[in-house]
């Protein structure tokens, strides 16, 4: 005999803090377990255990923000001397220039992801997550 489960609402889509998917990801690590045998003993798919231990990784998740990227300080300033041109052109989008805590110059599409801004703020500061 076969055991059938029957939900009877429809399923909801679960929503995770960064906190929340770090700490899973890192049970899942110490654990022992494969991958599927902890999603399975927590309902969750193996695919979304994988993508946070990637995240964790590349410490794009923090425990204590649920906030993808924090907020710094900014300056808005007139252009001093002469007019630089973009290495790359961003057609009709916008060029936003954020002078580094280094004093290098990075210059990025209005249309970038910001956590890939902060990620190459990082890299080019050298500093990390």
């Amino acid at each position: 005999m076969t055991t059938t489960t029957v939900v009877s609402d429809p399923a909801r889509r679960r929503r995770w803090s960064s906190a929340d998917k770090l700490r899973i990801a890192e049970e899942s690590l110490a654990s022992g377990l494969s991958v599927v045998e902890f999603a399975r003993q927590h309902n969750i798919a193996p695919s979304r255990i994988h993508a946070w231990r990637r995240q964790a990784r590349s410490r794009e998740l923090s425990a204590n923000s649920t906030a993808e990227v924090p907020f710094v300080p900014v300056v808005v300033t007139e252009r001093s001397g002469g007019s630089v041109a973009p290495i790359n052109d961003p057609g009709d989008g916008l060029m936003i220039e954020v002078v580094l805590r280094n004093g290098r110059l990075l210059r990025l599409s209005e249309r970038m992801m910001p956590a890939r801004a902060a990620l190459l703020a990082d890299a080019m500061e050298g500093s990390t997550r």
